[in-house]
């Protein structure tokens, strides 16, 4: 009776996991696409670019909060990802030049993976300690590679980042935050399943895995 009664709320919450981490994102991506104007150039760019990282700092700070009082909790990634979005966010909208928010992604990718692999070295899974996580059955070798693959990855999409921040428009450049990175971070999550049953890892919290992946 109490497992059938906890699946709804593990949905829920897996649910609201998802929405805390990317819904801000989407946000970003709606408002300045809304207030672009046809030639993605000039002043009107300008404001479209303040418009939607004001929107993407207003929306962070709301999920900080909606994190703390539906999941009664907030992870020190989110805690750091947050203080680095207002943060980068101030600068452009004070400056008046997107890169800020352009190179905050890249910051916070360097910074997880220099965490991680630090982390690693000296024999410590800190990714359990960013997540506030405990996937059942996991072993400690198991959190010890899943940190370790993280913070590759997380190297790779800061490589990724910066060569798209150069190659693409300001408005494409988000489109790719929604349609390259997000599905890249699912795919490269659910690659992970294998090795973590391979360390423990129960098969019914494989969906705490996917629900709730290192985002930046």
């Amino acid at each position: 009776m109490t497992e059938t009664a906890s699946a709804p709320k593990k949905a829920k919450s897996g649910l609201l996991n998802l929405l805390v981490d990317y819904a801000p994102i989407a946000v970003f991506f709606g408002v300045y696409r809304y207030n672009a104007p046809a030639k993605h150039e000039g002043i009107g760019e300008v404001a479209a670019v303040i418009s939607g990282t004001g929107a993407f700092m207003v929306a962070a700070v709301i999920a900080l909060v909606v994190s703390k009082w539906k999941l009664g909790r907030i992870s020190p990634m989110l805690w750091l990802s947050t203080a680095l979005i207002v943060g980068f966010g101030g600068l452009t909208v004070l400056l008046r030049d997107p890169i800020w928010i352009q190179v905050k992604p890249t910051a916070i990718y360097l910074l997880f993976g220099t965490v991680l692999l630090a982390g690693v070295m000296r024999g410590k899974a800190l990714l359990k300690i960013l997540l506030e996580a405990a996937f059942e059955g996991l072993s400690d070798a198991g959190w010890l590679k899943l940190s370790r693959n993280w913070g590759l990855f997380f190297f790779a999409l800061a490589a990724l980042n910066e060569g798209l921040r150069a190659q693409l428009s300001f408005g494409d450049w988000i489109a790719a935050k929604l349609w390259v990175f997000l599905p890249l971070t699912f795919l490269f999550t659910f690659l992970q399943i294998p090795m973590l049953l391979r360390h423990g890892l129960a098969q019914e919290a494989e969906p705490d895995v996917l629900s709730d992946p290192p985002h930046e």
